[in-house]
């Protein structure tokens, strides 16, 4: 009996699919569905799969042509992303899209460094290039909050431009964190745990002095003038609640994590603030992973209290937000084993038999579109709660149940799901000769 019920679920998935065959009309669904929503979350089950990278790419690429989006905001670090941002609208010196992508070197250097990234950002270069002298740019830009130090400087290079007097007083605040080395962590650790003195006022105080002169930064005549100074008030905004996450990233999983979700919430609520003086309600994809994207109330995150980018963004917007999750069964997939760890391409292993993966895998279609919006049977039968694998830049096979599954109800979850079956691991723009052989030996880093 068990068994005929779950044939019958496959068939009805299986009906209800949208096949990805590879022509041009695969997304139509989705792009009906997507109507006139100002904002498409587009996530991701890995941070190192190819075809996920690469199918986002394709989506945003006809949001842009056909819908009026402008704007990417992707799960990187502001200043990082707007040396990519000021690229592809032609106002950096980088010559090339690879040297635009040169301020990702922090781990994991092939989460945005990766020929998948590399190729889209060429073709927003080229877009932008050909658009009429008046049309509104697309633009790229990061929502994350590792850059602490970076954007710190970011804040004081900009200064020193604008107001001298203003970036020496941003020094001596900044220098509060001088003694730690740039090392966030350690900052956090010795601040939360009253070994040191917290630096919580000067970020404040930071952001609020170049709030208080925004007209008189922003009106300057130099070329670029509002967005520069928006830049540098995304990075003091930033190292602010940097600041405040690695204070609490010692308290406890779920505050850290409720941080920088909600950093990145505010990050975004701030872009589109800003793009939305140019005259037109600002149209955005956003790029993370599905753990970021779905709603987390839909998952074991929301029972454990944590909220994400996702839910916040619905919350917001309503049905002006459409999320979209992508999914695996098998392949490989770029990946280290730890944190800061070599860059590996590792083998995925085959889903679990209770996982979503599982049950699309048995309709025995390569790569599908399901809308999960849908009335029918197929979606009904998604919404018994299941497992779902999520792999980040770390991935672990031998705990694979513990390290990489949760908990989730895919319609509520997502608005749609992609599922391809057989994957493999992103291409790195710097590969090591252990991504090149595949997971690195046992005795890495001592072997011969």
């Amino acid at each position: 009996m068990v068994n005929a019920t779950i044939t019958n679920v496959v068939e009805t998935l299986r009906e209800s699919a949208h096949q990805i065959t590879g022509t041009a009309v695969d997304y139509d669904p989705l792009i009906n569905l997507i109507g006139d929503a100002r904002f498409v979350l587009i996530g991701e089950a890995s941070h190192g799969t190819h075809e996920f990278y690469q199918q986002r790419a394709e989506i945003t690429k006809r949001l842009i042509q056909e819908k009026g989006f402008t704007a990417v905001a992707v799960e990187a670090d502001w200043p990082d992303a707007y040396r990519v941002n000021r690229y592809v609208q032609g106002t950096s010196a980088d010559p090339t899209p690879a040297e635009a992508l040169d301020g990702f070197r922090r781990f994991p250097t092939w989460m945005w460094r990766n020929i998948d990234v590399l190729n889209f950002v060429n073709w927003l270069r080229e877009y932008n290039d050909y658009l009429p002298n008046n049309a509104i740019k697309v633009g790229f830009y990061g929502l994350d909050l590792y850059s602490m130090y970076a954007s710190m400087e970011a804040v004081i290079n900009y200064l020193d431009q604008v107001d001298p007097q203003a970036a020496q007083r941003a020094r001596y605040r900044y220098s509060c964190f001088d003694h730690f080395g740039e090392d966030s962590q350690q900052y956090g650790y010795t601040t939360s745990f009253g070994l040191t003195k917290s630096c919580e006022q000067e970020v404040i105080s930071q952001l609020l002095e170049l709030q208080q002169r925004s007209a008189e930064y922003s009106s300057q005549t130099y070329p670029q003038a509002a967005n520069e100074f928006f830049s540098a008030e995304q990075n003091a905004r930033l190292v602010k609640n940097a600041e405040v996450y690695y204070r609490m990233m010692f308290s406890g999983r779920v505050s850290s994590w409720n941080i920088r979700d909600r950093h990145m919430a505010e990050m975004l609520e701030r872009l589109i603030d800003h793009l939305d003086r140019r005259g037109t309600p600002t149209k955005v994809v956003v790029w993370e992973h599905n753990s970021h994207l779905g709603d987390a109330r839909a998952t074991d995150m929301g029972k454990l209290g944590e909220v994400n980018l996702g839910q916040l963004v619905r919350d917001r917007y309503g049905k002006e937000a459409v999320l979209i999750g992508f999914s695996t069964y098998t392949g490989t997939v770029t990946a280290a084993s730890d944190w800061g760890g070599t860059t590996e391409l590792k083998q995925v292993r085959s889903a679990l038999p209770d996982s979503y993966e599982a049950l699309f895998h048995q309709t025995g279609l390569p790569q599908f579109l399901m809308l999960l919006q849908d009335d029918n049977p197929a979606i009904a039968s998604l919404r018994e709660s299941r497992l779902e694998r999520a792999i980040g830049v770390i991935y672990q096979p031998e705990t694979e149940r513990i390290s990489h599954y949760f908990y989730a109800c895919l319609p509520a979850q997502f608005d749609a799901v992609i599922h391809i079956d057989d994957t493999k691991g992103v291409e790195p723009l710097d590969r090591s000769v252990y991504w090149e052989m595949g997971e690195a030996p046992e005795t890495f880093p001592s072997a011969l």
